[in-house]
Order: structure tokens, then sequence, then C-alpha cells
């Protein structure tokens, strides 16, 4: 018996040593008709990522813009110093006349010919020629001006012009995908992408009235004045400027929001020009120290630096240390939000300040006046 048990304890270790050496050598001797293998889990079809209709749609709106103008140059450095640089300004023959050319973007934005771009882009400039993405040109007049807003109008006479959507009713948010669409340094038309950054942007000192979209889509010179598109082409911004140590792009951008570039457009085209309300004033953000000095609790509210003498609010009794707290019963935060409360008024309508005065609140009625048009010299 024992003798039979080492037999076929044998003779089961070497069928299992064979079965090892086909299973390792030859594994396919084990299957006798070929089964095919599992299929490999598919990872889930998404759909490919492309903004090429979004382009293609907003492309022919975009016009690149050259400008030219007489400038006087010296003939010789000039001295540092400011009377001698004074002085050497009037001799005669020290400068001479020299033409410089300027370039930058617009957004055709009527299929009539009228153009949106940046006023620093035509500021100044004796001839604007503008060209089209199908390669037409046609020489731009300048319909009308915002230099508070950095925005202008021109006007172009050629057949079959594809004019941009705007996006007014849409509400942009942080980290939509944005495209920006221009001519950098003058390269030709350029789309760059990138997301909104930050919204309400502003105290940049770059216009009067700021309340820009910051964007980290490549915003370069010549650039300005061309168009921020969403996804589906539509137009949401105005590229205006960059924050740069060098120049070149650093992934922030900023643009002018499509709904009030509309309303700015709209006053241009119907009246050349664009009226804000205006109360003679100069107001000044109420810093802690000037809430702790005024027994404030808050620090909302606007304090009057100033008073126009013959301005509407000196004319209704406004004086210098107010503290504006309330417009027409909105509430007032800092000079920027009160700026703009002030500018959409229309001139001759009656508004009412909510003050602090002496420790008293007060009521006052203005009459809404007219912003004077500020010249640079």
């Amino acid at each position: 018996m024992r003798r039979l048990w080492l037999l076929f304890a044998q003779t089961v270790t070497v069928c299992l040593g064979i079965l090892f050496i086909v299973a390792t050598l030859r594994p396919d001797w084990l299957h006798t008709s070929p089964v095919a293998a599992p299929p490999l889990p598919q990872a889930s079809a998404t759909a490919e990522v492309s903004y090429a209709r979004a382009v293609a749609l907003a492309t022919p709106a975009v016009v690149n813009i050259y400008t030219s103008k007489q400038v006087r140059v010296p003939v010789v450095p000039l001295p540092r110093d400011p009377d001698l640089n004074r002085l050497f300004r009037e001799l005669p023959g020290f400068s001479r006349r020299k033409r410089t050319t300027n370039l930058g973007s617009g957004v055709i934005v009527s299929a009539s010919g009228y153009v949106l771009t940046n006023y620093h882009v035509i500021e100044a400039a004796d001839s604007i020629q503008v060209a089209l993405s199908d390669g037409r040109q046609a020489r731009a007049k300048l319909v009308g001006a915002d230099p508070d807003s950095d925005l202008a109008v021109l006007k172009i006479d050629l057949p079959r012009l594809s004019a941009i959507t705007f996006s007014v009713d849409h509400q942009v948010k942080v980290g939509d995908v944005v495209l920006a669409i221009g001519n950098p340094f003058g390269v030709g038309q350029t789309t760059t992408m990138g997301i909104v950054s930050a919204l309400g942007r502003n105290r940049l000192g770059i216009n009067i009235y700021e309340n820009f979209i910051q964007t980290d889509a490549a915003i370069n010179p010549g650039n300005s004045g061309g168009a921020l598109i969403d996804t589906t082409g539509r137009l949401v911004g105005i590229n205006t400027a960059i924050y740069s140590e060098n120049g070149g792009s650093l992934g922030i951008g900023f643009a002018i929001p499509a709904a009030a570039a509309h309303k700015i457009m709209d006053q241009i085209i119907a009246t050349g020009s664009v009226t804000r309300g205006w109360l003679g004033i100069e107001p000044q953000d109420i810093t802690p120290d000037l809430a702790r000095a005024f027994n404030l609790r808050q620090d909302d509210g606007v304090i009057i630096a100033s008073v126009l003498k013959n301005g509407p609010a000196g004319r209704a009794g406004i004086r210098v240390g107010d503290i504006v707290l309330k417009l027409n019963g909105q509430v007032v935060y800092d000079t920027i939000g009160f700026l703009n409360q002030i500018a959409p008024l229309p001139p001759r309508q009656e508004v009412t300040l909510t003050l602090l005065r002496g420790g008293r609140m007060l009521e006052i009625a203005v009459q809404v006046g007219v912003r004077p048009r500020i010249t640079k010299p």
C-alpha cells in the first residue's frame, strides 16, 4: 500500500511539472479552440475641444487699424534740466516735423460700417486706414471719441461687411474661456486663448471710468481695440490695456465690458460724443483714520474733498467735509462706485444725496449737470 501511494505521489508531481512547463513555454497547447480575449474597458468618448467656429464667426468683424500723424522731434538730445529743456524747445530750428505711424485693432459693430476701437489707438491721428481680414482696405473717418473710457467710433464705406454679435445679456463669469483677436506687433490677425481672471477691475490709472474684465489671454501691443469673444463668437469686451514690465504680455490684460462699450458707442453714433452726469465735487474714499476722526461706525461712503463754487453741488449747498452715504437711496461704497453712479444720470435730473454733516443726517436735492470735457494739452 505504501508503495502504491509513493507511485501515485511521484506521478502527480511529474504531471504538475509537465503542466507548469507547458503553461510557461506553450500556453496555446492548453486551449482546444481559440478564445477571444475580453475587450479592454474603453474610456468614454469626449468631443474634441475646438474654438474654430467661434473664431470663424468673429474674425471677419475684427480689423487692423493703421494711423499716422505729424510730430515734432528735436534734432539734438534735450537737456534734463526742465528750464533748459523748455528754453531749447522755443529756439527756432531746434525741432523738425516727422511722420509717425501707429497700429491697433478694431471691431466692426454694424454692417453700415461703424468700427469700435480704443481712443488711444487713433488719438491725434492725421489719417486712419482700416484693413479687413479679407484683404480689403479703406480710409476711415472719426465719428466721435470718449477719452474718459478710452473708446472711439470710426466709419468706413465698404460693401458686404460682417458685424460682430454683442454679448450684452450674457453674464461673464470668472473662469469663462475667452479668446482675444487682434493684430499684435503688426504681425497680422492673431487669436489667443485664456480665461476671465477677474471682473470689475478699477483703480488702475488707465481711464477715468474703469470697470475692466481681466484676462490671461495674451494681449500685446497692437491688440488694443480688438475683440475679446466667448466660445460662441460673441463680443464680451474690447481689449484695452496690459500690465507689463517689459512691454510684452505677462498674463494680465484688461478689456472694457461689451455692455458698457455698447452704451457709449450708441451715444457717440447718435451725437458724436458722450454725455455724463456731473455734480461738481471731488469725492475721497473714507480711510480708517478718517472714519475714526469723524466717529463713523462704517467705512462706506465718500467724503467731499472739494466743491466747485458754481457747480451743481455747490449751488445745492453741499460743503467740504460732508460725507455722502447714499445717492437716490442707493448706498455709496467708494469714490469709483460713486462716480459710476453719477455718470449715467441725465442732465437736469434731480437726485437726492443722503449726507452726514456734523453728526446729523441730511437729505439734499441736487440737479445733475453735464460733465465738462477735459482736453489734453
